[in-house]
């Protein structure tokens, strides 16, 4: 038979182990998260990827290598682009017409001309920064 001395220490070490353990974990705080919101994150990560496969498309890569504009800068612009941008710019894509991915890489091209106006890229060596 066991001793009952043996149990009082183990039941002490047990519970401080326990009261131990308790104070270091986080404290968890929930809170509700609407539908919308949740809807919306996933609508720009669709955006943002469609944009992504477009780059591609055989014409795009020929039109962006004629413009001397390398894959990685588009993909950088678009993973760069806020949420606002990037519904209006989805919003202007799904309204072009079918033969309108011309019109989509001019629009890159006028975002590229206008940060490397601002000094904010420097992609183009014809554009001059306006702030210098």
């Amino acid at each position: 038979m066991i001793k009952r001395a043996f149990f009082r220490p183990l039941a002490a070490a047990t519970a401080a182990a326990y009261l131990l353990l308790m104070a270091q974990a986080p404290l968890a705080q929930a809170g509700m998260i609407g539908t919308s919101e949740v809807l919306l994150a996933q609508q720009q990560q669709v955006d943002r990827q469609q944009l992504l496969t477009m780059l591609d498309d055989q014409g795009v890569k020929d039109k962006l290598a004629s413009l001397g504009v390398e894959r990685s800068q588009v993909e950088q612009r678009i993973n760069g682009l806020s949420n606002a941008e990037l519904a209006q710019f989805n919003q202007q894509l799904s309204e072009a017409p079918a033969g309108g991915i011309i019109g989509i890489i001019v629009l890159f091209l006028v975002i590229f001309i206008i940060t490397d106006l601002l000094c904010a890229t420097d992609l183009f060596t014809f554009v001059k920064c306006i702030n210098r």
